[in-house]
């Protein structure tokens, strides 16, 4: 990565970091959305356990329905501010797409960490294998940022606003999603699971990167 692309990534990050310190709207509908949901399934449990399937696709849901409540905004914040054809003026294509996903990891990875916390206390689960969960978590979140940030870049350009982030988001986010469901069900339950399923989620995140990264340049420049 050449020196002036990395400078344009970190001022993008720091610019997204700025504006979600200032307008924490996107930051609190996930966190409130990850609290109330995982609040409700442990008064439902009353004390009792669920089996490692079934905490395995509860976690993943609630990340991913938790993100979809901000991981679309990085355009739609731009294009409503009016700040977006600055952007395409003084900003190259892949700056501006791996700094806001660059950032949109982060988020999501400081949601997930959130949610896990609040997981393993309220449902009362803990992992067997910590390595297989912490890399199933981080690959998972990558594959999310990635999808989410050329998808809201999509929504936003096709000047559709109802529903179609999530619609397109799902099938794309499949091949991750199911592997990290299955990977967890494993780390939870202390069973022996098919690793070269990490191997195949941080291949599909690399695809979708640079996918992203191609598509992304005729998105952008598109009159």
């Amino acid at each position: 990565m050449n020196v002036s692309l990395w400078q344009g990534i970190k001022r993008m990050f720091c610019k997204e970091f700025v504006l979600g310190l200032r307008f924490k709207a996107a930051w609190a509908a996930m966190f409130m959305f990850a609290l109330t949901t995982l609040a409700c399934v442990s008064l439902a449990l009353q004390g009792g356990q669920m089996e490692p399937r079934m905490a395995a696709a509860l976690l993943w849901v609630i990340v991913f329905f938790a993100s979809m409540a901000g991981a679309d905004r990085g355009f739609a914040d731009e294009d409503t501010a009016g700040t977006l054809l600055i952007l395409k003026l003084y900003g190259g294509a892949q700056p501006v797409l791996l700094g806001k996903m660059l950032y949109s990891f982060f988020l999501l990875l400081v949601l997930a960490v959130f949610i896990v916390m609040l997981f393993l206390v309220l449902i009362g689960v803990e992992p067997v294998f910590w390595g297989t969960f912490i890399l199933t978590l981080v690959f998972g979140v990558a594959g999310i940022a990635a999808a989410g940030t050329l998808l809201a870049a999509l929504a936003t350009g096709a000047r559709v606003k109802n529903g179609l982030f999530s619609v397109l988001m799902l099938p794309v986010i499949l091949p991750v999603f199911l592997p990290a469901v299955y990977l967890t069900a494993g780390a939870l339950g202390g069973s022996d699971t098919a690793l070269n399923y990490l191997g195949g989620m941080a291949l599909y995140d690399g695809l979708l990167i640079v996918g992203a990264s191609v598509l992304f340049d005729y998105l952008w420049y598109e009159d």
